[in-house]
């Protein structure tokens, strides 16, 4: 959840240099960057924020995905299983560029209700099983912001720039692996499609690869607040490709706190849906986020709801670029340091020559 690098409130009275640190820690989460001190992860929503994870980084993003579904199409019908769904996101090469995977397996027991006695099938496969690479194609907090260490105004109060959005594409592939995979174009409910009504129509199958696109962006307003879009084609090779969307709204309400809502909407021949989420997540640690969330849909066929929980884990490699002119300008910092420090050691035995010969007149 794209949350923890803005945070709220920060009032304090710097009374020692301790508590001045302790100040600029916190307050350091208001400079935009791509890489951030604490992980930045998209769970537990479906969206996914503009931004890498950073140079030299892997993320793991996991979690249990409990789904419940009725088809009042089938007579009622249900789905009910639990999905398995893991994210790998690297950042690499610069801070622009990240390579990620996507993965949702399910095992579930559909419930067929259209004879009189009900058929179970138990079942399991892939949902998703994509790879793809994100670029950040526009920064607008590539220049970063100042802290204000007086004012906490200055630093939360409204700025007509934080609307403009970062923009970024992500462009990959989903594989099949199974040419018997029950959930082809993630229908749960294929099994059912055709076999009583249509028996000689073959059952649909999704093909070895199909090619997506998201094109993601990410503003941040008010100093707390996130909102994300998507927009996406996926299943493009296929006779059934899909548009989506998805609006994100994050809000940090505590530096360890944040919730969400979601909406997400599907668009193509086999599947429309218009699907509402909600959750909130928790910052166990810099490099460690545990999340749950909630999500329904506004139709009956089927007719569904979702509980997720997870945890998103950060391995930290990353190392800040320092480019030459830095590098010069530290070295000539630290050079004016030293030589006021030895103008200073000069003067004071100067004075004190000069005391001492005042004394002997």
């Amino acid at each position: 959840m794209i949350t923890y690098k803005y945070k709220i409130r920060i009032i304090l009275q710097i009374k020692t240099l301790r508590q001045l640190k302790l100040v600029i820690f916190f307050l350091s989460g208001l400079v935009y960057s791509q890489y951030t001190d604490q992980i930045n992860s998209n769970r537990p929503g479906y969206s996914v924020g503009a931004f890498s994870v950073g140079k030299g980084v892997v993320q793991f993003e996991g979690g249990l995905h409990r789904r419940n579904l009725n088809h009042e199409g089938y007579n009622n019908s249900t789905s009910k299983g639990t999905a398995y769904q893991l994210s790998v996101r690297w950042g690499f090469l610069s801070e622009r560029l990240e390579l990620n995977y996507h993965g949702s397996y399910i095992k579930d027991k559909l419930t067929s209700k259209l004879s009189s006695s009900s058929i179970e099938y138990k079942r399991k496969g892939f949902l998703e099983n994509s790879i793809g690479i994100k670029y950040l194609i526009f920064d607008p907090f590539k220049k970063e912001e100042k802290v204000n260490l007086y004012s906490w105004k200055a630093n939360n109060s409204f700025k007509i720039k934080h609307l403009i959005p970062a923009v970024s594409l992500t462009l990959g592939g989903n594989f099949n692996l199974s040419n018997e995979n029950p959930y082809p174009f993630g229908d749960m409910f294929n099994i059912l499609y055709n076999p009583v009504f249509f028996p000689l129509q073959e059952s649909i199958k999704e093909p070895f690869l199909t090619l997506g696109g998201t094109l993601a962006t990410q503003s941040h307003f008010l100093g707390t607040w996130v909102f994300v879009t998507n927009f996406s084609y996926s299943k493009y090779l296929s006779d059934y490709p899909q548009k989506s969307y998805a609006l994100t709204l994050t809000h940090a309400f505590h530096p360890l706190w944040s919730v969400f809502i979601e909406n997400q909407g599907f668009f193509g021949e086999r599947y429309k849906d218009f699907i509402l989420s909600t959750g909130g997540a928790f910052l166990f640690s810099d490099n460690i986020q545990i999340d749950a969330g909630l999500s329904f849909n506004t139709k009956s066929t089927p007719g569904m709801f979702y509980f997720n929980t997870g945890v998103s884990y950060r391995l930290d490699f990353h190392k800040a670029f320092i480019s030459g002119e830095e590098i010069k300008a530290k070295e000539t910092a630290k050079e004016e340091k030293e030589l006021k420090k030895t103008l200073r050691k000069s003067t004071k035995k100067e004075k004190k020559r000069s005391r001492k010969a005042k004394r002997k007149k």
